[in-house]
């Protein structure tokens, strides 16, 4: 019940500090984050990824971490063993600046090979002046909208997204 709330909570600020403006930031694994229970692998499918967004991990720092490996072969047998970077703080967010293919996996070789791991394919951004005479006809044709998982949000709104987070999963730490 207590973790319940406190998800709800974080996922409050996360709401609030809704801003439309800069990259969208998506939240691996949705409501459940970077957790074997939370499918990652069909939470990612479908989504787009482009140069400029963010994708945050958050996990139970005591339970979990997030490697970034070097290839698709040490993806997909789980080699974790010289990875480019860790990530061990149980909320950690990934600019996503150059276009191209990256892999994530779970530290521990037992979650990867059930599934705790994410590629992600980076894509350019899209021509500038196409998306902004699509985005003002859409504007104008339609009725305010449900916002999406991926959100944007970006300055002070980023650190109530990291605030959140933090406190969630720092609390999830000490009572789990």
């Amino acid at each position: 019940m207590i973790k319940r709330m406190l998800l709800l909570v974080a996922m409050a600020l996360v709401t609030a500090s809704v801003a439309f403006a800069g990259g969208v930031h998506h939240v691996v694994g949705g409501d459940r984050g970077w957790d074997p229970s939370s499918g990652v692998g069909s939470w990612s499918s479908g989504r787009t990824f482009r140069v400029g967004d963010k994708i945050w991990f958050a996990y139970s720092a005591a339970q979990e971490s997030v490697a970034e490996l070097r290839s698709r072969e040490e993806y997909e047998s789980c080699d974790v063993s010289n990875p480019i970077r860790m990530y061990t703080d149980g909320l950690d967010g990934v600019s996503l600046q150059g276009e191209g293919i990256r892999y994530f996996a779970s530290s521990s070789a037992e979650s990867c090979k059930n599934g705790l791991k994410l590629h992600v394919e980076v894509l350019p951004q899209p021509n500038q002046d196409i998306g902004k005479a699509v985005l003002e006809t859409t504007a104008a044709a339609s009725a305010p909208t449900t916002p999406s998982t991926a959100t944007h949000v970006t300055g002070i709104s980023s650190l109530l997204l990291a605030f959140g987070f933090w406190v969630y999963y720092s609390y999830v730490g000490v009572i789990a």
